[in-house]
Parts: C-alpha cells; sequence; structure tokens
C-alpha cells in the first residue's frame, strides 16, 4: 500500500532535487522537483525518452548546470507532486554500508554491555568508553560492508517484516550519493565525488546479525539486513551544493509520533569525507552508488521496542526532506 508523505513546509535545501516518479499506472521517470513542490519530467525537458536519474548522475558534472537553468527558468510546464508516486530516487549498483559510527551511540552499546563483573560505576565506564572512541577517531578505520539494492524501497512504501525477523529495528542515516567514479581516492578529494544525499533507514533484524550455528564466523549482515523493502530511501537526491555542511545536519526518527533517534552527524565518529574515501580504497564506486553513513544512539534495541505490525516511522534529516513508512506483518503462507 502507498502512504502520501504529510505535508512539509521545507522539503529540502536548495532549488530543486531529483527524484523518480511514476503517474499512476505510468512507468518511473527521472524528475525535478522544486521547493514548491513542483515536477518537471527530465525525459521531456532534456529531449530523452530513456533518461534515469543514474545515467544523469553518470554525467553530473554536465548534468548539474543544466538542472540548474531548468529549475530557475520557466520551460516545459510543471505538475503538482501530489500527482504522483515516490519511488526510491536512485538504483545504486552497489550499496555501502556503515556500523558503529556515532559516537554517543557507540559509548551507549560500550556501557550497556558491561562484563558482569565490573562493577565500577556508569560515570568511569562512561569516560573510558569515550577515551576509547576519540581513540578510534584518531587512529582506526571506518566499519563498512556491502548490501543489497534489492533491499531499496521508496520512502513511502510498506516495509513488510518477514515471519522470520523476530527482532526487526530502525536504523536511520545520511547517505551519500556517488556522482563520479571514485577508487582509492584521498579524504581531501573523496567529496567532489558526491554528487549528493538522501535519507536512509537501514533496517535490521537483531535476532540474526550474529550467527548462532557458527559463532566463530561473526556478522551475518545477508540475513539481518537485505530482506526486500528493508531500506526505505529517499524522496529525493538533494545535490552536494546545496548542503552547506554534511557534518551538521540533525537526523530525526520518531515511531508512531514519538522521537526515538535524534541527532547530529556532528557526532559521528567518520565523517562522510573519511567513509567514502575508505570505501573507495577497496571498492570501485560507481555514479548512483550509496554509501550509507551510520545510525546514531536511539534504535529499538536501547529502548527495548522494536518493530511490529502496524507501525509508521517518519525519518527527517535537515534539508533532505522527510520520509513515512508503515511496517506490515508478512503474511502467512
Amino acid at each position: 500500500m502507498y502512504v502520501k508523505p504529510e505535508p512539509v513546509s521545507a522539503p529540502f535545501a536548495g532549488p530543486f532535487a531529483l527524484a523518480t516518479l511514476s503517474a499512476p499506472d505510468g512507468p518511473a521517470f527521472p524528475a525535478l522537483v522544486t521547493p514548491d513542490a513542483r515536477v518537471l519530467d527530465l525525459r521531456v525537458a532534456l529531449d530523452e525518452a530513456w533518461l534515469t536519474v543514474r545515467s544523469l548522475l553518470e554525467r553530473w558534472e554536465t548534468a548539474l548546470p543544466r538542472l540548474r537553468t531548468l529549475a530557475g527558468g520557466s520551460g516545459p510546464a510543471r505538475r503538482p507532486l501530489a500527482d504522483f508516486r515516490v519511488h526510491a530516487p536512485v538504483e545504486p549498483r552497489q550499496v555501502l554500508q556503515s556500523g558503529a559510527n556515532y559516537r554517543r551511540h557507540v559509548i551507549d552499546l560500550h556501557v550497556a554491555h558491561r562484563d558482569p563483573a565490573d562493577d565500577r560505576p556508569e560515570e568511569e565506564r562512561r569516560a573510558e568508553a569515550a577515551e576509547i572512541m576519540d581513540r578510534r577517531a584518531a587512529e582506526d578505520l571506518p566499519y563498512v560492508f556491502i548490501g543489497l539494492p534489492s533491499a531499496i524501497t521508496g520512502p513511502y512504501d510498506d516495509v513488510v517484516l518477514p515471519s522470520w525477523a523476530k527482532k526487526p529495528d530502525w536504523e536511520l542515516e545520511l547517505a551519500a550519493v556517488i556522482g563520479r567514479p571514485a577508487h582509492r581516492v584521498s579524504v581531501e578529494e573523496a567529496l567532489e565525488h558526491v554528487a549528493g544525499y538522501t535519507i536512509a533507514n537501514d533496517l535490521t533484524d537483531r535476532a540474526t546479525v550474529f550467527r548462532r550455528d557458527m559463532p566463530q564466523i561473526g556478522t551475518d549482515w545477508l540475513r539481518s539486513k537485505n530482506a526486500p523493502g528493508f531500506t526505505p530511501l529517499g524522496p529525493w537526491i538533494v545535490p552536494a551544493e546545496s548542503i552547506a555542511d554534511p557534518g551538521d545536519l540533525r537526523v530525526t526518527l520518531r515511531l508512531n509520533g514519538e522521537t526515538m533517534q535524534d541527532e547530529s552527524t556532528k557526532d559521528m565518529i567518520f565523517d562522510v569525507a573519511r567513509m567514502v574515501s575508505y570505501a573507495s580504497q577497496t571498492a570501485r564506486l560507481l555514479p548512483g552508488d550509496l554509501v550509507l553513513t551510520g545510525s546514531p544512539a536511539g534504535n529499538g534495541m536501547h529502548w527495548g521496542r522494536l518493530l511490529r505490525d502496524g507501525d509508521v516511522m517518519d525519518g527527517t534529516i535537515t534539508g533532505l526532506g522527510a520520509q513515512r513508512t508503515r511496517c506490515v506483518a508478512e503474511a502467512a503462507s
């Protein structure tokens, strides 16, 4: 079931954003969306019938000036955004995900999962964890793993909770969208390869993160994170030039109207540039690929309250708009 977004007064920063939309029973198409919630079909505006958002990103340096002009000009007729369904803004070839990248979140986990024999005061254990995080930021590497594009769904689509997922949890994240191929780029160069930013909710089944049959193997990200629809994405890609500082954005998730996550990206241990640079040291990042940057404190495990049938998640990040997804239990077979 498609859930229409709630009206928002400031859907995104800057003069335009990129979206993938469709009319009822029509094919998906790349669109330029303006802050007044009007839509320009880029297939028509650029006279390219088979255009997609990803193909635009593949020539981002030349496409961006044309998009600026279209956003500011009259051009072809524009229609109301409300007439269209909003899909995930891009179909990436690769999804790079990150864990343990928010300082307060990791400190909370460190304190919560103490050794039973450790009877030190919480303040002392928290100070120790903070010192570890500071040392990690200075000396260590980000923790990055691979997700599947097939887990991506639209920003207002229902999220089906599989019957086998016993502890489904939310993880709202800032996602960087690659606009230029990046391989072994430096931290200083990394943001030059980012076309824009969007919102991702990187759902996780906590019950299947670790393999109980072979604990020595460690984490099982395939099982725990990649069910169909476990990565609501969007609604838009906001160009990087419209986001003054990706290191100072507010990440907020509400569950049924109650705030569960509310943190600034200032709390990241490794910022966007370090994440993109690190991922590129191994992988060749391609236009349209996503680099998710981790989730702040306030996951369901922290609150002792995991996702269930009927829950509604509202996720916002400063300047990037808002997504709303409803959880639906998988129908019995």
